[in-house]
């Protein structure tokens, strides 16, 4: 089945939209439904499903607003979230804002939570708006995509059919992935996933890279082992963990500009 791997850029901003969709198992809400390989057919139902839960979020809130913390269930923000099928069609196809979707969530939960003015939690409320719409965006050109079969099946580890810069673009993507996880909570699954892509994936590539930079390849051994890992266990926030992601992507640009280079040279070679 075919799967979402290209970098593409959207209103002017860099967006990665990446996926593995079938062959993964199943995730923390269920198992991913067929829909998300005939997006272009549920595009009605996904802006329908965003519309429902941009009112119903607003419904709790204003009651909020109204009556008080105790007029409300902050747990029905998830449950509303968890619902819909646009839920894995956004997770499938742009892990990032997937990530700032659940972040708002949360900004929105854990301030009805802690009793803040409402006028905090409406600002909590909009990011989590502008994070869906955004994501339906993206939906609506993965579509687009779909239809023209440009899309791509993801391998999930490193394969003598991948070439090691291919590798490292998976690397990155994981990384995503990490960061969609832990901001659904999920922070056993996202330091499981920091240790198979270094395993699985990282260490595939190593010997390539000390060959061109044995630094780098130390620097972000450190940080599939010891920096992102700490980030996930310290539980300082959705920003911090994607922070050190950012700063790991940054040098893995790097790593895949020096496998590249070796890899022409050895085709130079023969």
């Amino acid at each position: 089945m075919k799967t979402w791997s290209h970098s593409i850029k959207l209103a002017g901003l860099g967006l990665v939209l990446a996926s593995a969709v079938a062959t993964q198992p199943a995730f923390a809400n269920g198992p991913i439904g067929e829909h998300v390989n005939h997006l272009q057919e549920n595009l009605k139902d996904y802006s329908e499903e965003v519309e429902w839960m941009v009112g119903k979020v607003d419904t709790l809130v204003s009651k909020y607003e109204q009556q008080g913390k105790k007029s409300v269930n902050s747990d029905e923000l998830i449950e509303y979230w968890e619902s819909v099928k646009f839920h894995s069609a956004i997770e499938t196809n742009y892990v990032p804002v997937y990530a700032s979707i659940w972040q708002g969530l949360y900004g929105v939960k854990m301030a009805i939570d802690n009793g803040e003015p409402s006028s905090n939690v409406r600002t909590q409320q909009q990011a989590m708006n502008a994070a869906l719409w955004q994501g339906l965006g993206a939906v609506k050109l993965a579509a687009q995509y779909q239809q023209k079969g440009l899309l791509e099946s993801v391998k999930t580890t490193a394969t003598e059919s991948m070439t090691q810069s291919a590798t490292i673009v998976e690397i990155k993507h994981k990384l995503d992935r990490v960061v969609a996880k832990y901001a659904e909570r999920l922070n056993e699954e996202a330091t499981s996933i920091v240790h198979d892509t270094y395993l699985h994936l990282f260490e595939g590539v190593e010997g390539t890279l000390i060959e061109q930079d044995a630094n780098l390849v130390e620097v972000l051994e450190k940080d599939f082992n010891v920096t992102l890992p700490k980030a996930i266990a310290d539980d300082k926030g959705v920003d911090a963990v994607r922070n050190v992601v950012i700063d790991m992507q940054t040098k893995l640009d790097r790593a895949k500009a020096l496998i590249e280079k070796a890899e022409k040279a050895r085709k130079d070679v023969f």
